[in-house]
């Protein structure tokens, strides 16, 4: 059964074979990059803030009644929560333009611009 499942996990990942070195990077093409790097972008900006976010509640509440710190946390805190709508705003006008114009940019298609 393991082995079963093993065999499984290999084929859904796409595993290149031994004889065949760097043969996967043919199906890298310019929109599947474009549109990972998009992902990732929005990925990893809204960890960012999340944990600044989360950081600057740390930071208000070790304050201690300091003024400054607390003003500094709280400055922190509102940056974080713009940068967090920021990019929910650009992810929900990625999904708008997907489903009024059918353009999805997290899966974008570059083959009909080029010659044919």
């Amino acid at each position: 059964m393991i082995d079963y499942l093993a065999q499984e996990f290999k084929d859904t990942i796409n595993f290149v074979p031994a004889g065949e070195n760097f043969s996967g990077l043919a199906k890298l093409t310019p929109s599947v990059i474009i549109s990972s790097l998009i992902t990732l972008v929005l990925v990893v900006a809204g960890i960012a803030f999340f944990f600044m976010l989360v950081i600057g509640g740390v930071r208000w509440i070790v304050s201690g009644g300091d003024k400054g710190a607390t003003e500094a946390a709280r400055s922190q805190i509102t940056a974080a929560l713009v940068g967090l709508v920021i990019v929910f705003s650009a992810w929900a006008i990625i999904q708008i333009i997907g489903a009024v114009f059918g353009v999805n940019l997290l899966n974008i298609d570059l083959s009909l611009i080029g010659p044919k």
